[in-house]
């Protein structure tokens, strides 16, 4: 008995041995440079209601003490951490929603990072919208990886072009 026990645990450990992966393996690919880490925050925010929630790639590609910033249309921040982003998230429904990036730019010094995003938001990937902000992200290097450690979002409004005159910019 104790040997079909023993077994059966050995088993179990090589098939997690072999098909198991870590989350460093399942997603290296998204925090190997700028470029990528901020791709795959555009795929982990955006998708069909039938999709699941990626929290566990949102967790990884962020690091452990990432700030949120939100301005509201009349430049009020309102900030919290990642953790508290999920709160409404798995409160509520999934629904289709697709942040679409239209430009980046990228400045590099060292291991920090800034970009500048300016995205739409979209029910239907294929329809375009009118809804329109700019991301400021904030990045570092560390340890072979990048990582997010805030991000600060501001929506364009009729107040404020600010989409506009990025997309604008050369």
């Amino acid at each position: 008995m104790n040997k079909i026990i023993l077994t059966s645990i050995s088993i179990i450990f090589a098939f997690n041995s072999i098909y198991g992966q870590t989350n460093k393996e399942k997603y290296a690919e998204d925090v190997k440079s700028v470029d990528a880490i901020i791709n795959a925050y555009y795929d982990v925010v955006s998708g069909s209601s039938s999709e699941p929630w990626e929290f566990e790639r949102d967790k990884y590609i962020h690091s452990k003490n990432a700030i949120i910033t939100r301005l509201d249309e009349n430049g009020k921040a309102e900030s919290h951490t990642l953790e508290a982003e999920y709160i409404p998230i798995g409160l509520s429904p999934k629904e289709d929603f697709y942040e679409k990036e239209l430009k980046r730019v990228v400045s590099k010094f060292g291991n920090i990072a800034q970009v500048w995003s300016a995205f739409e938001i979209r029910t239907d990937l294929k329809t375009e919208s009118n809804i329109r902000g700019l991301n400021s992200v904030q990045l570092h290097y560390e340890n072979g990886r990048w990582f997010i450690d805030s991000w600060t979002c501001e929506m364009e409004s009729e107040k404020n072009n600010l989409v506009t005159e990025f997309l604008n910019k050369e």
